[in-house]
């Protein structure tokens, strides 16, 4: 053979193998949290490749940016965050670090999961540090309703499918087959958690409110007298004092948050205190989304 053919071979040998590589790479897909990630890794399937940034034992609010999380949104195709400023500490430092255009804001790797929900607790009038962590946009633990997550999953369908055209289908199908499971799930939810209607319970944070609004608990009283504030002493006493008069038969303090006070309320009254996971994977036991809410339900179940 001539090296001119040789050339030509072995220059459509590498252009093959390259075009092969770029075919079949997957998508990288970054979350800010637990849920997100499993949401989007049911859409997605073994078509996308998915981390997230907070683990399920750390509070969201607060993370530290590490250099690590640049590294990995350096690398991302697609981020998705929940926004509602859950992430506004933290996030846009990672941002700026990652050097990524493709993830920046407004740009189409980048999606904020809470579009077209319904969104809870969005204060009004004038807010100040003194109200605690208010955030100005309303809730953002909107993935603890399970209604949330049908239309979350179809939100990153949609973007998944603008990113990666040639896969639509095949993300289409996954997301629709996750609609009809969890769909099957909130019904089977629902019906367990209808003889608990009305029945009050304290939390620490604010993490359950979502939940409430479906299954019809109706959250008495928290923990932090302001979003992200320690309870005193004095706030301490004064849900000892609702527990016993409304008789609220149970407390429940999200797995990632100071579970002494909780502990103490429980010493105080009697009432049972329940150590609840707030995101997949929040006791190590449930990875995926449909297992946060076997186990939540469960858990309160046995408990109420």
């Amino acid at each position: 053979m001539k090296p001119f053919y040789k050339c030509n071979l072995i220059w459509v040998l590498t252009a093959f193998t390259l075009f092969s590589a770029s075919a079949s790479a997957k998508l990288k897909v970054v979350a800010t949290t637990p849920d997100l990630a499993a949401i989007a890794r049911e859409v997605g399937g073994d078509l996308i490749e998915v981390s997230h940034l907070v683990r399920p034992d750390q509070e969201p609010h607060s993370l530290e940016p590490k250099p690590s999380y640049s590294v990995t949104l350096n690398k991302a195709d697609l981020l998705v965050e929940v926004g509602l400023d859950l992430e506004s500490g933290w996030l846009p430092v990672l941002l700026v670090q990652s050097r990524n255009p493709k993830i920046q804001p407004g740009r189409p790797g980048h999606l904020t999961a809470a579009k077209g929900l319904r969104i809870l607790e969005i204060p009004e009038g004038k807010i100040d540090r003194s109200m605690g962590d208010v955030h100005p946009d309303g809730n953002p633990h909107y993935t603890l309703d399970p209604r949330n997550g049908l239309i979350i999953a179809r939100t990153i369908r949609e973007r998944l499918a603008e990113l990666d055209p040639t896969n639509v289908a095949a993300y289409g199908a996954n997301a629709e087959s996750f609609d009809a499971r969890l769909s099957s799930k909130i019904k089977e939810w629902e019906k367990r958690l209808a003889p608990l209607k009305g029945k009050k319970l304290i939390s620490f944070h604010k993490d359950f409110t979502y939940f409430m609004d479906w299954s019809g608990l109706v959250l008495a009283g928290l923990i932090e007298p302001r979003p992200g504030i320690p309870p005193s002493p004095a706030h301490i006493l004064s849900l000892v004092d609702l527990i016993q008069k409304e008789s609220i038969p149970l407390i429940a303090t999200e797995n990632f948050c100071d579970p002494k006070p909780g502990q103490e309320l429980s010493r105080r009254t009697g009432v049972k205190n329940l150590r609840l996971p707030a995101s997949v994977g929040g006791d190590g036991t449930m990875p995926t989304y449909e297992g946060l809410f076997d186990a939540v339900v469960s858990r309160l179940k046995e408990s109420l």
